[in-house]
């Protein structure tokens, strides 16, 4: 089956066909997500949090999201690949986010980029599509912009804010963008603008009424069971399958009981 494509995903919102985004780190989770059917695989700048274990995503790096999309890409035979540019890897300007967004899909074997920002971003993204490069965009929520916003909360609760996402998303349309993430906003606003829109719309904490949704997969996994934010759904609880099966291997170790004979070469 070919890959499937940033066209395929336009033409998915006129089929009325939802979109089904997860995301991805290496390769053995990109080929389980690729054989489950998943549309869009996201190698997200969130791997600053659920691999690297920090705080926020604005320690990673361009080399750490080329490398991760290369691990990803190896696993994909059918999903579309979309890596996220990182932190200042084109704030800086519309030319800076070229050269990056080349490296990504050029050394990171991403088929898109998706760059977070709405009306201060479009120039940039305009570039990059002009380009040959189809861009995915981002707001609402922007984790890169978490300082500013005042931590990880929900936007557009206001008539001012419901506006500012209005024209961020609509600039990011008209800039060329072939879809638009929406993190975090209302399910209201955010079932408003998927009806306004021309392009697909995919929803993390923006309610049902969007294109398509994305997850991230260590959260919808229950890889971490003390973490889940009101918008997560556990579709299994491999913490605690996971522990136990280290905890029995561990035990055998120490009791010499592990390894026997069938795993021993004579």
């Amino acid at each position: 089956m070919p890959r499937i494509t940033a066209p395929d995903i336009l033409k998915m919102k006129g089929k009325g066909e939802k979109i089904a985004m997860l995301t991805a780190y290496d390769f053995p989770m990109a080929k389980m997500a690729d054989a489950a059917g998943v549309d869009m695989v996201l190698v997200g700048d969130s791997l600053g949090m659920v691999v690297q274990g920090q705080p926020d995503t604005l320690r990673v790096t361009l080399r750490d999201m080329i490398y991760h999309g290369r691990c990803v890409a190896a696993g994909l035979s059918r999903a579309h690949l979309t890596v996220d540019m990182p932190f200042m890897s084109y704030q800086v300007g519309p030319r800076q986010a070229l050269r990056n967004a080349g490296r990504l899909v050029k050394e990171g074997l991403a088929q898109s980029v998706k760059i977070e920002g709405g009306v201060r971003s479009a120039e940039a993204v305009k570039m990059m599509v002009d380009a040959g490069i189809p861009v995915v965009g981002h707001v609402g929520l922007t984790p890169q912009s978490v300082h500013a916003l005042g931590g990880f909360k929900v936007q557009g609760r206001d008539a001012a804010g419901q506006e500012r996402i209005l024209e961020d998303a609509v600039a990011i349309q008209e800039a060329g963008a072939f879809c638009i993430v929406m993190e975090m906003i209302p399910a209201e606003l955010a079932t408003r603008l998927t009806a306004t829109l021309q392009v697909p719309t995919i929803g993390i904490g923006a309610g049902p009424g969007c294109d398509g949704q994305v997850l991230v997969c260590n959260d919808m996994l229950g890889m971490d069971m003390t973490f889940k934010p009101r918008f997560v759904k556990h579709y299994a609880q491999l913490d605690d399958v996971i522990r136990k099966a280290m905890k029995g291997y561990v035990t055998e170790v120490k009791a010499g009981a592990f390894p026997t004979p069938e795993q021993s070469f004579a």
